[in-house]
């Protein structure tokens, strides 16, 4: 028997709703918001039956709270105001359905029922969807090895609520599909996804895609239009490479996500906007802001969460499994399915990936173009990776630099260890006992420093 919570400070209110579903389900009442939430974290609800107008804390500043904080219970506001444009903000801070006090009994039943076995399926859409990240997947990004799974139940956790996420990491992690995702799986999912890539846009033009322009704001602009701001209203706005905005943006931007109202260029009222911020860089943005090219008070601003991609050649106990999926999704695209052989995936193995899983990618689709049997070879790969050389030019660091731009020590430590015990390791084979005797441990606590660390055997993640 399900849970059923009645919020409403009205008595008189609470005992008809709870005689008309008593018989079905336990019914819990708070007659404020502060006892509503002790009986969320008491009775975690099924449904939650919600007055808007209370004394101190109003329905409505309860419902935005909740759903702030990443709470998905289903909320039927049950209200004496009925006006459309009552129902349309409750709906549009997160209610599920909204029903006008002196309703009909068998439909309270009817909606009541319909709401509970939403929020089932819901349970059971993230249940199964924990499932999937601890084996490794989460939405179009793979990774079985701690380090992956790690940045996956962080974004698992971060992804209901309406927290500013920051994402780190080089080009051709897959920032973006890590920011779909997490969009994805908001409450904000029906609405727009807007991506901006800030590297990408001149910089006279980047503020009036971001903010938009009045009519007459500059030559050339011959009608009003709205911004990516106003385009992701109550979405998610991406701001990609935000490390290479320019600082006059910059202020603006922290400007909006502090009051969040925005102005089009060339005046005008400001306007509100209700949208989620989601940003990324492969920038060092701790020496970008040493260097005064960004700041850092927008840093701080976008960083209440912040969630680092690490790159391919620290984590390539999970080649075998991208390689795999290429194979299959690439194969299917070109009408082949080919294999690979072990020399070929020795070759992979030992490239450092500056591209990262882009570059992954494309090598296996020219391989699977053009090998000519139904196996892979060595020689169906370009000739940097089967000779270990990096392009020119291409941004590449060792495995144990990333330690370097950590503020932290315990983290700096931490990531050193990783890099320099997976190095070790690969030199080795993954034979422990070697290891330990050449870096002088005991095989024992080597073992132990592994586990601490979550360090892997690859092919065991």
């Amino acid at each position: 028997m399900g849970t059923i919570l009645i919020v409403d400070d009205e008595a008189a209110a609470r005992y008809g709703m709870r005689r008309a579903l008593e018989q079905n389900f336990r019914v819990v009442e708070a007659e404020s918001a502060r006892e509503a939430r002790e009986a969320i974290s008491r009775t975690a609800p099924a449904l939650v039956l919600l007055d808007l107008v209370m004394p101190e804390e109003d329905g409505l500043s309860f419902l935005r709270a909740l759903r702030a904080s990443g709470d998905e219970t289903p909320v039927l506001v049950v209200s004496a105001l009925d006006t459309a444009r009552t129902a349309v903000e409750a709906l549009h801070h997160g209610a599920n359905d909204y029903i006008v006090k002196g309703f009909d009994i068998d439909e309270l039943r009817k909606r009541v029922a319909n709401l509970v076995q939403l929020g089932e399926l819901g349970a059971e859409n993230r249940r199964l969807r924990r499932e999937l990240v601890a084996d490794g997947q989460f939405g179009r990004m793979l990774g079985g090895s701690a380090a992956m799974r790690r940045v996956f139940e962080m974004a698992e956790r971060v992804a209901p609520t309406d927290a500013t996420v920051l994402i780190l990491g080089e080009s051709g992690t897959g920032k973006d599909l890590l920011a779909q995702e997490i969009h994805a799986r908001s409450p904000r999912a029906e609405r727009a996804f807007v991506a901006v890539n800030c590297a990408a846009l001149p910089e006279n033009l980047i503020e009036s895609e971001l903010f938009g322009y009045e009519r007459g704001a500059f030559t050339g602009a011959i009608e009003q239009r709205k911004g990516k701001f106003e385009a992701a209203s109550r979405g998610t706005l991406f701001l990609d490479e935000i490390g290479d905005m320019n600082p006059a943006t910059q202020a603006k931007v922290l400007r909006a996500l502090e009051s969040r109202k925005i102005e089009r260029l060339g005046g005008g009222p400001s306007i509100d906007v209700d949208v989620r911020v989601v940003s990324a860089t492969h920038r060092d943005l701790q020496a970008e802001i040493s260097a005064g090219r960004f700041r850092q008070d927008l840093y701080y601003r976008l960083r209440v969460v912040t969630l680092e991609i690490p790159p391919l050649r620290a984590h390539k106990e999970d080649l075998p499994l991208l390689v795999d999926r290429f194979l299959t999704q690439l194969g299917a695209r070109h009408g082949r399915s080919p294999a690979i052989s072990r020399e070929a995936e020795e070759i992979l193995r030992r490239y450092d990936w500056p591209g990262n899983v882009r570059e992954l990618r494309n090598v296996v689709e020219r391989a699977l173009v053009l090998c000519g049997a139904d196996q892979i070879q060595a020689a169906d790969l370009p000739s940097e990776v089967r000779e270990n050389q990096a392009g020119a030019g291409a941004p590449h660091a060792t495995a144990g630099d990333s330690f370097l731009s950590e503020a932290d020590f315990r983290e700096a430590r931490r990531k050193f260890e990783i890099a320099y015990l997976k190095r070790k390791l690969e030199e080795h084979r993954w034979n422990v006992s070697q290891t330990a005797a050449e870096i002088g441990l005991q095989r024992q606590s080597l073992q132990e420093k592994l586990r601490e660390l979550g360090i892997e055997r690859p092919g065991k993640g």
